[in-house]
């Protein structure tokens, strides 16, 4: 499925959710996992600091509120959109759900585990690899990340 204006819409729901969780004091990062009949099974922004759990990642609350959904641990026939390229816990979650997609906004020079840094999602050494989009609505959700973080260096803090 390559539908760029599909791809924007539900990018645009997922910077929503990142906007939560800046309005929340959480980086913002948010993700929706769509099944295969497009419908949202999974919403989810970054809970690091409400949840006091370095797992909180938005990606993997996503994955586990997906699992749930359907009722299974593989996401076969899912699409996950989320704001900034997945880190390497979070590649290693989508890879042992069997997601089949990624769409990804930012790129994440630090951390980034589908393209900056690693290429987990496409590493043909591992039993799973997942299509890549990346780069959609890229300087929305940037621009979310840099005012963020702006904003705290502001206030003084890290």
């Amino acid at each position: 499925m390559n539908d760029p204006e599909f791809d924007e819409h539900w990018m645009g729901r997922a910077l929503e959710l990142a906007y939560a969780a800046a309005t929340a004091d959480e980086v913002p990062v948010g993700a929706v996992i769509l099944n295969e009949k497009r419908q949202v099974i999974a919403a989810a922004h970054n809970q690091r600091q409400q949840l006091h759990d370095p797992t909180a990642h938005a990606e993997m609350i996503a994955i586990t509120q997906a699992a749930e959904a359907i009722g299974d641990w593989r996401l076969e026939g899912c699409t996950l959109y989320v704001t900034l390229e997945p880190c390497p816990m979070c590649a290693g979650a989508i890879l042992q759900a069997r997601v089949p997609r990624v769409v990804y906004g930012a790129d994440d020079p630090k951390a980034g585990a589908v393209r900056s840094l690693y290429e987990l999602l496409s590493d043909d050494r591992l039993n799973h690899q997942c299509a890549v989009t990346s780069g959609v609505l890229s300087s929305r959700c940037s621009g979310a990340l840099t005012d963020f973080f702006a904003a705290k260096r502001a206030m003084g803090k890290k």
